[in-house]
Formats: C-alpha cells, structure tokens, sequence
C-alpha cells in the first residue's frame, strides 16, 4: 500500500510522482533485464508524456485510425464496467500516461549489422521487451489503484482487440498515437514513432481518472520530426526495408506483414541462424536503425 508520503508527494505533484515512478522501475526492475546478454538493460530510461483524456484529438482518430479506436473516457468506462463497478466516468477527469522505451546503444548497434534479418538481441527486445512493457503497466495501475485512482492499462484490458483491415492491421488503441497526443513525438514515413530519443522504441499508456497537466505537443504536425516530410531528402528507411515495404509514399503495412510472417523465418533457416529467436514473428525494424532518426531528432542536413 502508498505510504503517507507517497500520499503526499502524489498530492503535491502528481506529474512528477508519476514520472519518477515509471523511471525508477524501469530502472530497477529485473524484468528489464536480457537473461541471454549478460542480464544488461533491455530499455533505456524512458521518456514520459501526459495527455488529458477529453483532448478533441483522441475524437479525431476516430476519423483518422478508424470509429473502432477508443477514446480515453471508453477505455476507462468499458473495463470499469466489465468489473462491475459502479462508476461515474462521466463526471471525472480522465488523463492518460504514455511512456517510451528507448533501445539501448548495444541494441541498437547489433541491428545496424543487419540487412534482412533482426539480431538476436533486437528479437529478443521485441518480445521480452514487450514483456516488461505489460509489467509495467500493472505496475503502474497498481500504483495509482493504491492511490486512490481509477486506472487502467487499454491494452491489458477487455475491450482491446487488433483487427485486420484492407491496409494491414490496426487496433482499438495505438500506443504510437497515444503518444503523438501526450507529446512525445511524431511519426515518419516508415510508420514509426520519431522521439527525442530516436525511432528505435517501443510504447505503452495507463489512463486514470487523476487531475494531470497535459505535456505540451510542440511539433507543429504529426509528421514533423521526419527530414523526409520535411525537406524530402532522406530515403534511408527506404533503402533499410529487406520487404521493399516503404516508399516515398509511404508504409505499406500488408508487404510488411507478408515478410514478418510468410517470408523471415524461410530466411533464416537457409542463413541457419534460427536458434535463440523467439515470439511468433522474428520482428524487424531496420528501418529504425542506421537511419538519421534511430536515437535523436534529427536535424535537417546543412545546404551550402
């Protein structure tokens, strides 16, 4: 249970109890460890946003992602009345904590090797990494449950479910655009989620009914920490995808699939390096490493 002065600090400063909690348990948790690498950190320390729950853009992805896409305020009231409690989500306040786990340098590094296949070490983040993802949203909810909060992680919950549509998968909550809304970056031709701390992440969120002070979106559009959207220079997710799945107009979600799910594993066993990989797709990502974006925000390229 909180202590009187986790009380207090959450009362006091209810962003920065929430933040400090993430990152310390990130920090030390041994779920945030790789058993096959010498037990050294899956995620870097994470960057963390806050959205208000009643933000008119989580309205909007239901026009942009699809009417399926749950608003904060659904989330929280589905899974609260699936568990029967009689609640007022009505009349509350809802926010949502989003976080971003960077890859590590080592990661990072081992896949930048790659030009068709994952490195065992980035199959592993994928699919550990996700692991202490779910860890750390029970972790979280907990926390705020201990509180006093109503809370709730979308993706562990009843009503979440992914789908299969005619342009490739989607979900009834996306971590990439929750994270647009709670100010932690914007997306890049490839698909993926361009950070301060790079491309190379994955993302999860809890909602809650606390009173938190939304973080500040500062881009000016959803595509705005892309060199390619912003000066069209920059091809080298394109030239990164061992599917041909990305072009300059953009992701192609079903190519990639096809190769995640049809076509990789026929590729390593003829390379013969199957063994140690593990999920139910090897997982990819070399368009998020030995590109501009993989740790930064990168900077347009000077022009003399």
């Amino acid at each position: 249970m909180a202590t009187e002065i986790e009380r207090e600090r959450f009362k006091t400063n209810p962003n920065r109890f929430i933040e400090e909690t993430i990152k310390q348990y990130v920090a030390t948790s041994p779920g945030n460890r790789f058993q096959a690498f010498n037990n050294e950190p899956i995620w870097d320390e994470p960057l963390v946003g806050l959205a208000d729950g009643d933000d008119p853009l989580f309205q909007d992805y239901k026009e942009i992602i699809g009417d399926f896409h749950l608003t904060p305020r659904e989330a929280l009231q589905q899974a609260t009345e699936s568990r029967r409690h009689n609640t007022n989500t009505g009349t509350t306040n809802i926010s949502v904590i989003s976080w971003v786990l960077p890859s590590t340098r080592e990661t990072r590094l081992s896949l930048r090797r790659e030009t068709t296949v994952p490195s065992l070490r980035w199959n592993h983040t994928r699919w550990y990494g996700q692991d202490f993802i779910f860890e750390l949203s029970r972790h979280l909810v907990s926390r705020l449950e201990e509180l006093g909060c109503q809370a709730l992680a979308p993706e562990l919950s009843g009503p979440f479910r992914t789908m299969n549509l005619a342009n490739g998968l989607a979900s009834t909550w996306s971590q990439r655009h929750i994270a647009y809304a709670a100010g932690l970056g914007t997306f890049s031709l490839s698909d993926g989620f361009i950070t301060p701390k790079g491309i190379a992440i994955r993302a999860g969120s809890v909602v809650c009914d606390a009173v938190l002070s939304p973080t500040p979106r500062t881009y000016r559009n959803h595509r705005d920490n892309c060199i390619f959207y912003r000066g069209g220079s920059c091809r080298r997710c394109i030239e990164r995808c061992p599917a041909g799945a990305i072009t300059e107009q953009g992701h192609d979600k079903n190519r990639c699939r096809e190769f995640l799910f049809n076509e990789q594993r026929a590729i390593m066993k003829e390379m013969g390096r199957e063994e140690g990989y593990t999920g139910s797709y090897l997982g990819c990502g070399l368009c998020q490493t030995k590109v501009p974006c993989e740790d930064r925000i990168p900077p347009l390229p000077e022009t003399g």
